[in-house]
């Protein structure tokens, strides 16, 4: 095949260890949520982001796009936050069409006894181990690279961090 640019020896360093680092930190936290707290990452990742929420709840269809998820499978993992009562499903009042996930208090009770040891475990996997200037290197780096695979609809000047800042996933 003409005209593909092969991957030289520098850059292959840089995709392998992105490759390791990204599987090796998911299982790490994968493993330390379940753990510590019973919760899967996107478990975690939907209590965070309600709880960032005012009054606690955010449209389905939001949370997808936040979470960066499909409808169905964000659909599947509320089902199971629903059923353990740490969020609830209501119709959204000023649209019948929408739906909202709402946190329960013992959502956030979950959260807030989840979140140090998951924090630490999000320090000792990354934070803790790259050097300041290097933190700054890749929030830029990996910033450009999601907001490049973003979805045209979210528009290149999107600011959403992917909730690193908030939920340290």
């Amino acid at each position: 095949m003409t005209g593909t640019r092969w991957l030289d020896e520098r850059e292959m360093a840089a995709w392998q260890g992105f490759l390791e680092a990204t599987s090796r930190v998911s299982r790490h936290l994968e493993q330390q949520l379940k753990e510590d707290a019973g919760l899967s990452h996107p478990h975690y990742e939907i209590l965070v982001r309600l709880a960032a929420a005012p009054d606690g709840e955010v449209r389905m269809t939001d949370l997808a796009e936040g979470l960066f998820t499909s409808k169905s499978g964000l659909t599947y993992q509320v089902g199971q936050l629903e059923k353990r009562g740490l969020v609830e499903r209501h119709s959204c009042p000023t649209d019948v069409r929408g739906v909202l996930a709402a946190l329960t208090p013992e959502g956030r009770g979950v959260l807030r006894a989840a979140a140090p040891g998951h924090v630490a475990a999000v320090r000792a996997a990354l934070i803790d181990v790259l050097e300041p200037d290097e933190l700054d290197v890749v929030a830029r780096a990996l910033g450009r690279v999601g907001q490049r695979l973003r979805p045209s609809d979210q528009g290149a000047g999107s600011s959403d961090s992917g909730g690193i800042s908030t939920s340290s996933s």
